[in-house]
């Protein structure tokens, strides 16, 4: 099983084992930003049905951005960081990122 973007810290080091097979050496920490981001981003997608709104990282906060390049939110980590957020209960987290992702939409 190839993980894409994971969903808890058993599938972070198994992403982390498949990029080490393949050569690359990445910390628990990249891959938990880019998961974090990953899920945001797909759920800002689907509430959109489609990719109008583009998340990206700012130091430790979640910017959005729409289509004009305006930006429209910021969602803030429930702790100190998206990352401890994560490690400490990621269906939490990931529950979070929804909700925040609606809210960013505008449920539109």
């Amino acid at each position: 099983m190839f993980i894409q973007v994971p969903t808890d810290m058993d599938e972070v080091q198994l992403r982390q084992l498949q990029l080490k097979q393949q050569g690359e050496t990445v910390t628990e920490e990249v891959i938990i930003r880019q998961a974090v981001l990953d899920i945001f981003q797909n759920v800002l997608d689907q509430i959109e049905d489609g990719h109008y709104d583009t998340a990206d990282w700012a130091a430790e906060t979640l910017t959005v951005t729409d289509i004009d390049g305006v930006q429209t939110a910021v969602i803030q980590p429930q702790s100190d960081s998206f990352i401890t957020d994560f490690r400490q209960n990621a269906d939490a987290t990931e529950d979070y990122l929804e909700q925040q992702a609606i809210k960013a939409s505008g449920a539109r």
